[in-house]
Order: structure tokens, then C-alpha cells, then sequence
């Protein structure tokens, strides 16, 4: 069953509209440099990206989807004059139109799928696909969705190997299978992006991971941090001190490919720290305090050659988290802030996506930082970072708790002047509160 979050965040296909981006003054640390992508268009009225799960049927097993690997199509899904008004209602969003990324399940198992896509163009709404690996993903049904109109293409890709991945998906030969496809894609002019499961099983594939993509060639890849929900709940957390280490190292390969994470949403905290040690000429790494894991990868990627491939500018990473900037529909037309959010705040068959996302009290708390609980609320980051809502939600049953993988204390990165110049003057930091965890769900109202 392929991943609906990586999908989410998939900007790979994004057609980029003007955007501003934090910069340290000449002044303050240095040549100005870019760390953290924001959007001029206001993110509290038109999302960047809507994930619309078109079906849970699919017949991989992932484990770490969102929901259960059905062999069936639900009857209560949206039908095809459904989702044209769907796409309808995207459309209504203005332009540029949010991307329109169909997952799944297997989005294969639509027979409409090809006249979805179709619609989509001729509404104006740029729409990919993100399928899972199965067998209904061959090279003629690529060649179909890319004359349909899909603009671009996302993978998942969570082993350097055969064994690694397979084992993971469960599915034999899915690996090889994803490759095919991936050159396929490639060749036939679409974009592509790589979703990358960051889980125990692969912590130390990564770098083999990169390389492979460095190889083959994408657009965009993603690290996607999974959270507590549906299959993932056994996957197994890392520590917030591992987690650390793997954002680090995500941040240095952005200089071999494009890179971005996916429900780790701290990794702006860590190009805003690295921006800044990085004009002051100090180590990261012990300033930082990162560990053997983050060695070990760095020390791997040097034997793979990545740290002497050709370096590009490395891409700031987008501003865009569940509620702000993405939304999900599932495939019955409940809307949720993501796909690993379980918290509906209305559905499309009754109630407009824009007028869901726009006004609901659910989307509009949390574009709120004054929201957050704990260690985010009380963070100096909490405007560009707000931790990843999903994941706290599943740990603590609180959308606005703490980030449970996150280890930063607010206030401790030494030079504190330098990066209120990065965050634009951003409020000093906040007393934590004496639970140091909580949030303010309680004056929040939400759908089951």
C-alpha cells in the first residue's frame, strides 16, 4: 500500500511561484544564504498540496500505511462525478491550484483513474500520482497517466536492495519493479520523486539510499519520519537523538540531491542551526551534539562518494505542514489536515474543501503556533518548524502536544542574535509550562 505522506509533500512537481526566504544579513553571520522556504501566498487560504486517497484497494501491505491493504474497492468511495467535483473544488482554490496528488491504496485499481487525470488538466489542476508498488503499475499504464496529463510521478524506495526493500513492503520483486519504473518515468519527461520510510530497518541503508537516487535521477527525495498511525504504530520510534543525526545527514546529502523530509518538520530547526554555524566556522557537530549514528552515515556516504559528487545549491526546505499548506481527503471525502492526522473536520460531499480548509476550526488552530504545548510552544522555532502534528498526535492523543521526536530545548543554540535575524523577530522564547508537554486541544473543537 503505497505511503499518502510522502505524497503529500510532493514537491517535486511543484510549478514554483514567487517566494520569499529567511536570510542572514551580511551584518549578522555572513553572506546571505537560504534556509527555509516560505510562500507569499498565504497558506490560511490556499493549501500548496491535496492528497485525495482515491481507494484503499491495493494488494501490498505495507508497514507502515495509514490504513489496512483492502483486496476491494470500498463501495462508499468517492465515485467518478464525486471526484470531478473534487477536482472542481480544487480548482476553486485559484491560481496557481494546489497540486493534486492521487494515492492510495492503489490508485491502479480506479478504472477512471486515466479520465480523473484528464479532468484535472482540463480544469486547470496539475495533478500527480503516487501509486504503491503493485503489479498494475506497468509500463503502459505510466505511459497512459503521463498522456492523461499527470505531471509527475512518487515512489517509494525505503532499501538500497532487493532484500531490504522487499522485506519492508512485504511484496517480492518490487524493488526491481520500482526501478523499472522510475527509469520508465524518467524517460518518458516526468518528474519524479523518491519517498525514502525512515525506519529501523534502513537507518543505516540511507546513505546507499542516496546514492541509488543520486544514480538514477529525481526531482525531489523525501525522508519521511513515519508517525504513530494505522500499520506504522510497528515500526518502532527512533530517539529523538537519532532522529537528529538523520536530519543532519539529510541536510548534508541537499548538496548531492535535492532533498527535503516528510512529518519531520524539525529539519528546518536544523538548516536554520547549520545556516548559522556554517557562516560562524564552528563544528556542527559538536555544538549540535551529534552522535555515532550521524558518523557512521556521514563516514558511509564518503565511501560512496557522494560527499566529492558535483555539488548544486541546496534547495531550502517548503514551509507547508498538515493544515498549513497540505490537506488530505480520504476516499470517502472526509477532510483531514494529513493523512496520519485521524481528525476530521468535514467532508467534501457536504461542505467545500476551500470552505473546510479556509474557516474549520481544526485547520485554522493549527496554522495558530500560539497553539502548541510543551517544548514547541515554548520554542523560538515554533513559527517555522510547529513539529509534526500527526506524530504527537498518535504519541500523547494531543494535536498540539510536543514533538515526541524532538530533542532541542528551547533557547539552548548559542547564538541566539544571529538567529532572531534568521526568524525575522520572532517572540523571545516562552517559560516552559509545568506539564511541558500538553497542548491546548482542549479548546479545540473536532470531527471523530
Amino acid at each position: 500500500m503505497s505511503a499518502a505522506v510522502p505524497a503529500d509533500r510532493m514537491n517535486a512537481v511543484e510549478t514554483r511561484t514567487a517566494v520569499t526566504r529567511t536570510a542572514v544579513p551580511t551584518d549578522a553571520t555572513g553572506p546571505a544564504a537560504h534556509a527555509v522556504r516560505r510562500r507569499r501566498r498565504d497558506a490560511a487560504e490556499r493549501p500548496f498540496t491535496v492528497i485525495w486517497e482515491s481507494t484503499r484497494a491495493c494488494p501490498s501491505a505495507c508497514p507502515h500505511g495509514r490504513a489496512e491493504a483492502v483486496p476491494d474497492r470500498d463501495p462508499r468511495e468517492l465515485d467518478t462525478a464525486a471526484a470531478k467535483d473534487l477536482l472542481r473544488q480544487v480548482a476553486a482554490f485559484g491560481q496557481p491550484t494546489p497540486l493534486f496528488v492521487i494515492t492510495g491504496g492503489d490508485p491502479f485499481q480506479r478504472p477512471d483513474l486515466t479520465q480523473l487525470i484528464t479532468y484535472g488538466r482540463e480544469t486547470g489542476v496539475r495533478i500527480a500520482v503516487s501509486p504503491s508498488g503493485a503489479p498494475t503499475l506497468t509500463r503502459r499504464r505510466l505511459r497512459e497517466v503521463h498522456a492523461a496529463g499527470a505531471v509527475g510521478l512518487s515512489l517509494s524506495l525505503d532499501g538500497s536492495t532487493g532484500d531490504i526493500h522487499d522485506t519492508f513492503r512485504g511484496v517480492p520483486g518490487v524493488f526491481r519493479r520500482t526501478l523499472d519504473t522510475w527509469d520508465a518515468a524518467r524517460a518518458l519527461g516526468m518528474k519524479v520523486q523518491i519517498n525514502t520510510t525512515v525506519a529501523r530497518h534502513n537507518l543505516r541503508d540511507l546513505p546507499d539510499i542516496v546514492r541509488l537516487v543520486a544514480d538514477h535521477g529525481a526531482t525531489l527525495w523525501s525522508a519521511f519520519f513515519p508517525a504513530p498511525a494505522g500499520r506504522g504504530r510497528t515500526l518502532g520510534a527512533l530517539t529523538p537523538a537519532e532522529a537528529e543525526d538523520v536530519l543532519n545527514f539529510v541536510h548534508d546529502v541537499g548538496l548531492t540531491v535535492p532533498a527535503k523530509t516528510a512529518e519531520a518538520h524539525h529539519v528546518r530547526r536544523v538548516a536554520l542551526q547549520r545556516q548559522v554555524l556554517d557562516a560562524t566556522g564552528e563544528d556542527h557537530v559538536a555544538v549540535l551534539g551529534l552522535g555515532p549514528l550521524y558518523r557512521e552515515l556521514r563516514e558511509r556516504a564518503a565511501v560512496l562518494g557522494l560527499d566529492t559528487a558535483e555539488r548544486r545549491v541546496r534547495q531550502p526546505h517548503p514551509d507547508d505542514d498538515a493544515g498549513r499548506g497540505s490537506v488530505f481527503v480520504s476516499h470517502t471525502g472526509s477532510v483531514h489536515p494529513s493523512g496520519l492526522l485521524p481528525l476530521s473536520a468535514g467532508n467534501v460531499r457536504t461542505t467545500t474543501l476551500t470552505s473546510i480548509y479556509r474557516t474549520s476550526p481544526l485547520f485554522t488552530a493549527l496554522r495558530d503556533p500560539g497553539m502548541l504545548g510543551g517544548r514547541c510552544g515554548a520554542c523560538e522555532f515554533r513559527a517555522v518548524c510547529g513539529g509534526s502534528r500527526s506524530r504527537a498526535y498518535g504519541v500523547t492523543g494531543d494535536p498540539y502536544a510536543e514533538e515526541p521526536w524532538c530533542g532541542y530545548v528551547p533557547g539552548s543554540f548559542p547564538h541566539q542574535r544571529e538567529l532572531a535575524a534568521l526568524l525575522g523577530g520572532e517572540p523571545p522564547v516562552r517559560p516552559l509550562p509545568a506539564s511541558g508537554r500538553g497542548g491546548k486541544e482542549r479548546h479545540v473543537r473536532h470531527e471523530g
